[in-house]
């Protein structure tokens, strides 16, 4: 990732440099895919601009959260005029932050090793040989959206979610892998279970997986 200024006549040439004002103390940034988003915040916080409260990074877009209304056309301004651009990292050069172990039983392996044309090993090899990044959190607190990894299993969501899924479900749905916190609803394929904490307000920070974090699935 790289940072620099430019001139205003090249910003709309480049992807992600669309900025919108959101209210009156923030401003969205959006971007054509996650790599730029994962980009895009860290080179936000690298920059350290004034006046910027929070950096929250979702699927396709940033928010940049304000102290103060007065700051939003200057900062404006000065994100329209930087130049952000996403570094291809091989995987042999990434090291995994966190590593967890999963028991592939899911109630869905099955389907999704049909809906992907592998076996079930070759599904729980390809979730497990390739590092996840964090791209970002929600939905629930210790809800980390799992980015970067094997495109074989991009599987759509269940036809029909269930109403209670277990903590500690292994999941994929779309381009994300995913761990649920805790139990609640949920509609997406369910391929193991890991004992892996992910929310604990005694820890100094109480999420396991924090955005741009790379993730290691290992077969317990």
């Amino acid at each position: 990732m790289s940072v620099t200024d430019f001139p205003m006549d090249l910003a709309n040439e480049l992807v992600g440099n669309i900025v919108y004002d959101y209210g009156d103390q923030a401003l969205m940034v959006q971007c054509g895919s996650n790599a730029e988003v994962l980009a895009w915040a860290d080179a936000l916080r690298v920059a350290g601009l004034p006046g910027v409260l929070d950096i929250v990074p979702a699927a396709r877009t940033v928010l940049v959260k304000l102290g103060d209304s007065r700051d939003q056309g200057v900062i404006r301004q000065r994100l329209r005029k930087m130049r952000v651009t996403t570094d291809a990292v091989a995987p042999t050069d990434r090291n995994a932050d966190v590593v967890i172990d999963v028991v592939y039983d899911g109630p869905d392996l099955a389907e999704v090793a049909s809906h992907t044309g592998l076996t079930t090993a070759q599904v729980i090899n390809a979730h497990t040989s390739t590092l996840w990044r964090v791209g970002f959190a929600g939905f629930a607190p210790g809800f980390a959206y799992l980015v970067d990894g094997d495109p074989r299993l991009r599987v759509p969501r269940r036809a029909e979610p269930r109403t209670s899924v277990p903590a500690g479900s292994v999941a994929l749905a779309g381009e994300f892998s995913a761990i649920y916190p805790r139990q609640s609803p949920g509609g997406w394929q369910l391929i193991g279970h890991t004992d892996a904490v992910l929310w604990d307000l005694n820890r100094p920070d109480p999420s396991l997986l924090t955005q741009g974090m790379w993730v290691q699935f290992r077969a317990a």
